[in-house]
């Protein structure tokens, strides 16, 4: 896929919570490129005189209707730091879309026929389970409505330590059901997002598979237990990685996992592994 380098126009800046900014930013000039759910940017941060190197950011949804971006940012450094003090009007130069995205079904052959991921003729949706915890939430909105938009209906499971750290709940209930965990109990099931009563019913009466496709985002930890509860129900499971990456073009190696196919880097040949390749 062609990569793009945009100077984007901040459209709007939002604070969901406490150490967090989402940037809404747009092209005033043309469309925004094609971009797929998993996909990331690289941002030159221009106001730190401290931050040299690019951040990277999971795409967090793209309104082709208003033409914006959507980034949600953790602020953790100078870099990020910098980003949520940007003002309405301020350009951001971004390098865009890096990476591979999630698995996606096959678009419908017409309009209102459900996709498939198999062939088109199929009358059967996928049905798709997408698990994130904290900030790694992020791509699986993209991801949500672009199932949405070829004919699926996700599930969404996420989790957070609080209730305060359950980020765009109301954005994610448009395109899908939403059960959630948080680790202190002060909102759905107390526990981890892989303690869920939504496990027990993941497989059905003789071992039939409910989902289809497992998507995963968040910390490290959170992804290998989705991982392995997947591989126990015989689910195809895809986890979208976060491991540091400078340049976004495979140059700095920086990020490279060992995986069954041997070393790579996750900026190129990922960010989204399907977790059988990965040696966790």
């Amino acid at each position: 896929m062609r990569k793009y380098q945009l100077d984007l126009t901040l459209k709007h800046l939002s604070k969901p919570r406490p150490g967090y900014v989402l940037l809404q930013l747009t092209d005033p000039s043309a469309p925004l490129p094609e971009m797929l759910p998993g996909q990331f940017v690289e941002v030159r941060v221009d106001s730190s005189a401290s931050t040299f190197l690019r951040r990277p950011i999971s795409i967090n949804l793209v309104d082709r209707q208003e033409n914006e971006l959507w980034l949600l940012v953790h602020v953790v450094g100078p870099g990020t730091q910098a980003m949520a003090e940007l003002n309405t009007g301020d350009r951001l130069n971004v390098v865009v879309p890096l990476g591979n995205g999630f698995t996606l079904p096959q678009r419908p052959a017409s309009e209102g026929e459900p996709c498939a991921e198999g062939s088109s003729e199929s009358a059967v949706a996928p049905r798709y389970l997408l698990v994130g915890g904290g900030v790694g939430t992020a791509p699986l909105l993209y991801m949500g409505q672009e199932l949405v938009r070829r004919g699926c209906k996700p599930t969404f499971l996420l989790g957070g330590r609080t209730s305060s750290d359950l980020l765009q709940l109301d954005l994610f209930g448009k395109f899908g059901e939403v059960f959630v965990t948080t680790e202190d109990g002060s909102a759905g099931e107390r526990g981890f997002v892989t303690q869920h009563s939504l496990w027990q019913t993941a497989t059905a009466e003789g071992g039939a598979r409910v989902y289809d496709r497992i998507c995963t985002c968040g910390p490290k930890p959170m992804m290998m237990a989705v991982a392995r509860l997947a591989g126990e129900k015989g689910i195809p499971c895809e986890a979208s990685l976060e491991n540091m990456m400078a340049c976004g073009l495979g140059a700095c190696l920086c990020c490279v996992e060992d995986t069954r196919d041997g070393h790579v880097c996750v900026c190129t040949e990922g960010p989204v592994f399907p977790t059988d390749k990965l040696k966790w």
